[in-house]
């Protein structure tokens, strides 16, 4: 992945409405700007980028949640870059197949749908670090999916559903704009 070309992607991106998602590009950028391997997950000072698929169903009413193994909670699908892929679109689609094997739109357009910098356990091999996570928008072309061995379940969330599922508020915010246009 160039970290340039990703940089111009990303640099110009605005919601002055989500105070945490600006900050979070900030870091992003930071880096980009300042590391030599932004993408590395083996780099944990200050951390690495991370790809995360905010997927909604055909009629934009419900949005596909992991319950997360390790971490024990509902989130969005999601993890790291691999040398493979070609762009931080392509690491998003990857882990969302991988981890749930949804069909998504063919021809639908992936965008980013916003940023999130936050903090991972220890897990005994990896220290504490940060995930400098890309939430990138998709859609699915059916609503057939499947548990994977990094899940303990997969679920279609309806949108009235998502305090049930104790859904991150910076989620929350941008599902809204993704849902309501503001890209």
């Amino acid at each position: 992945m160039n970290d340039a070309e990703f940089e111009l992607q990303i640099e110009h991106w605005r919601d002055d409405r989500d105070g945490g998602a600006m900050k979070s590009l900030d870091l992003i950028l930071q880096l980009l700007r300042y590391s030599e391997a932004p993408f590395n997950r083996a780099q944990y000072l200050p951390g690495h980028i991370t790809a995360t698929a905010l997927i909604l169903n055909e009629r934009s009413d419900s949005v596909l949640l992991v319950h997360h193994k390790r971490l024990n909670r509902w989130l969005l699908p999601g993890g790291h870059v691999e040398n493979e892929d070609l762009d931080i679109f392509a690491a998003a689609c990857r882990e969302a197949v991988e981890e749930t094997s949804v069909a998504l739109t063919p021809g639908f357009v992936p965008y980013v749908a916003g940023f999130d910098v936050h903090g991972i356990p220890s897990n005994g091999q990896e220290p504490y670090h940060l995930h400098h996570d890309v939430l990138v928008g998709l859609s699915a072309a059916g609503e057939s999916i499947a548990v994977s061995e990094e899940s303990r379940a997969v679920v279609w969330c309806p949108l009235a559903e998502l305090p049930r599922y104790d859904v991150p508020k910076n989620i929350l915010i941008r599902l809204e704009a993704a849902i309501h246009g503001s890209r």
